[in-house]
């Protein structure tokens, strides 16, 4: 049996899924491999031993390491600790840059390789950081089709894996029913309302979003159906939010807006249309082919500093990725209930408008790669713990 051990790190509620998939192949390729982590409960479904929950991380709103010492920094102490006493065969980073960068220095210096699986957004802002990570980490698996060429510019040559959404997206229900689970009359359209995952983006969003609402009611009268999918493991402040914005709106007789539970992907891809705060869930939407606006708020100072630090030319992944305008971004000043609306209607109503984003959401698609992401990233850590073995092995034998 192997006597193998890995420690993964997924900060945050999207790593730990991608994470959890990429254990369970990675034990397929090497049985018996030992798996500890910070992670949540999919990480430790995949059979990972927590040893620091990524809860302790996340609920300070984590956005820089630095900000926020108290959790991160005795959550930091804890993991070194670990490593000095366990020196694992590899390290395995998801995504959440400031505080497994720090830990990926640590790990450089007690001579433990490290995989990076996810790479940061570091082409987005602060791109200078390609500079350590190039460093710090042997292998990168990356998932978005440009990402590669980034790195490239540094001299650093990264595998494009694929997305792992092309895995883990897609819908349990027809449209059909779908209507007849939730009581629709299957002429009217359906709207997905999908105004973030996180405490301050609902804050942020939710009023924007059942403006937005009241006005497509306005306009479309009872042919239309709002459904506001949560996010798995949504803080209950921040669903307690959207409750509270919800009640308010029905009592002052606007429409009804009902709330979902794991049934994301179903309400999605049964809707005419979703109305989405930029994240991942663009992606989503894109591969389930449903036509989306985009919209985003932010701070004002935030926003300033952004634009002087932000090297892109969207927001959305959807347009990142297809290196175009697939997906209308409404943004800051220009995100308003009444210009949000007036575009929704547009591709409710005109065909060819829907056609036209529907086959520019589909080629973006096709430049995801194929589905097999999280195989493919187990197979490098597999082919780095190999080596590792090699290495230590020959050592073993050169003192000998």
């Amino acid at each position: 049996m192997s006597c193998e051990q890995v420690l993964v790190i997924a900060g945050e509620a999207s790593g730990d899924i991608h994470a959890a998939d990429f254990v369970r192949h990675l034990q397929q390729l090497r049985p018996g491999i030992r798996v500890s982590a910070v992670g949540g409960q999919n990480l430790k479904a995949s059979g990972a031993d927590i040893i620091v929950r990524n809860s302790e991380l996340s609920v300070v709103g984590l956005v820089e390491v630095i900000s926020h010492f108290g959790p991160v920094i005795r959550a930091y102490r804890r993991v070194v600790e670990w490593l000095k006493n366990q020196r694992p065969s590899l390290l395995v980073l998801v995504d959440f840059p400031e505080f497994n960068l720090m830990v990926a220095a640590r790990a450089r210096k007690l001579g433990i390789p490290v995989f990076y699986y996810i790479s940061p957004q570091i082409w987005a802002w602060r791109q200078g950081r390609v500079k350590r990570i190039k460093r710090l980490v042997d292998r990168m698996a990356v998932i978005l089709p440009f990402e590669k060429e980034f790195y490239s510019k540094y001299g650093f040559d990264v595998d494009f894996v694929g997305h792992p959404l092309l895995d883990s997206v897609h819908s349990r229900m027809s449209r059909a029913a779908f209507c007849q689970k939730y009581i629709i009359p299957p002429s009217r359209s359906i709207v997905c309302l999908m105004p973030g995952s996180r405490l301050g983006e609902i804050r942020r969003h939710i009023k924007l979003f059942m403006e937005t609402a009241v006005l497509l009611r306005d306009r479309l009268g009872e042919n239309v159906e709002f459904f506001l999918p949560v996010a798995p493991g949504l803080q209950q402040e921040a669903e307690d939010e959207i409750v509270d914005r919800i009640d308010e709106l029905s009592r002052s007789g606007g429409p009804l807006v009902r709330i979902l539970h794991d049934a994301a992907h179903e309400a999605m891809a049964s809707a005419g249309l979703v109305i989405a705060a930029s994240g991942t869930v663009t992606l989503e939407a894109a591969i389930l082919n449903t036509p989306m606006i985009v919209t985003y708020r932010i701070s004002p100072l935030t926003y300033l500093v952004g634009q002087r630090l932000v090297k892109v030319k969207w927001v959305s992944l959807v347009n990142l990725i297809a290196g175009r305008e697939v997906v209308p971004e409404m943004l800051q000043d220009q995100a308003r209930p009444e210009n949000i609306a007036r575009k929704a209607i547009e591709l409710l109503e005109n065909r060819s408008a829907r056609e036209q984003m529907i086959q520019g959401l589909q080629e973006t698609v096709r430049l995801l790669g194929e589905p097999g992401a999280a195989a493919r990233a187990a197979a490098i850590a597999s082919e780095m713990l190999r080596k590792h073995s090699q290495g230590t092995a020959s050592d073993v034998l050169a003192g000998a």
